[in-house]
């Protein structure tokens, strides 16, 4: 890898069927030296195979067969990597998986998550609190290990209105719930000062960067995911629920956002769109 690094993420929504739509053919053009992948629905065979050798994998499957499944490819092998979050009795399978990277000499911490979609009032919604309450333990731990260092993926939540076109619509659901973006505020609040969260709840800022947005500005959007269903993707009701979340240090060396939105429907490979960003290390 060269001082710069160019990192992808993005849900595939099952890799196999990606490359069947020509996920390939995006990845073949892009230069990325490392990719983070959310929703691989395959095994670890299956991932190799369709990378091909060029990349070096690390995989954490997910406990159900052809469920969730988290990945992170690299041009260079990683260090070390990592896959608990939470607690013992905590099923994080297939969700968060983290890897150290040396990049000239510098070392770059990665994690590819993929948060719970959840569901109000179901079970689904309570694993994704505890997901939540675990990200929020693990933040400041890694923030601790690794100056330089990035949470990558889809985590399912869209933290402010300019991240949803139709948020008034979506309050009372899940992905746009005041208690899911209050974990966002503190995600990106200022480092150990108070913040209140969108649901009136108070908690110390973790000092992440919402790099996303840093580069994009005060716009709608960019959207990364649209629904297959109706017109969503033509009129670009999307959600911005993609995210590279950065330590402060690393968030300075951002640049040259991209969301790799398809030129058009029958071009998706998956519902959402890669997110690339490019990082001088």
């Amino acid at each position: 890898m060269g001082s710069r690094l160019r990192l992808a993420s993005v849900n595939v929504n099952g890799i196999r069927a990606a490359y069947r739509k020509g996920m390939g053919d995006w990845l073949a053009d892009r230069d990325v030296d490392v990719l983070t992948l959310q929703e691989v629905r395959a095994s670890t065979d299956d991932l190799e195979g369709l990378l091909g050798p060029e990349w070096n994998v690390l995989h954490h499957p997910a406990t159900a067969k052809g469920r969730a499944g988290v990945a992170i490819a690299s041009r260079g092998a990683a260090q070390i990597h990592r896959v608990e979050l939470g607690p013992d009795d905590f099923d994080s399978a297939g969700r968060w998986i983290e890897a150290d990277y040396d990049v000239d000499g510098t070392i770059v911490t990665v994690v590819s998550t993929y948060v719970h979609s959840g569901e109000v009032g179901t079970e689904k919604q309570d694993e994704k609190w505890r997901f939540l309450d675990a990200m929020t333990e693990r933040l400041p731990e890694i923030a601790a290990h690794s100056e330089l260092a990035v949470v990558t993926g889809d985590l399912n939540v869209g933290h402010r209105e300019l991240d949803i076109k139709n948020w008034k619509g979506n309050v009372k659901r899940a992905g746009f719930l005041p208690r899911e973006r209050a974990y966002f505020d503190r995600f990106f609040g200022p480092a150990g000062e108070p913040v209140e969260g969108a649901d009136g709840s108070t908690g110390p800022g973790l000092g992440w960067v919402d790099v996303g947005r840093r580069l994009a500005g005060e716009v709608e959007g960019p959207y990364t995911w649209w629904s297959w269903r109706g017109q969503a993707f033509d009129n670009d009701t999307g959600w911005r629920i993609d995210y590279h979340a950065a330590t402060p240090a690393l968030a300075e060396r951002a640049s040259g956002l991209v969301v790799d939105r398809a030129a058009s429907y029958d071009k998706r490979w998956s519902d959402h769109a890669p997110v690339v960003v490019d990082y001088d290390i």
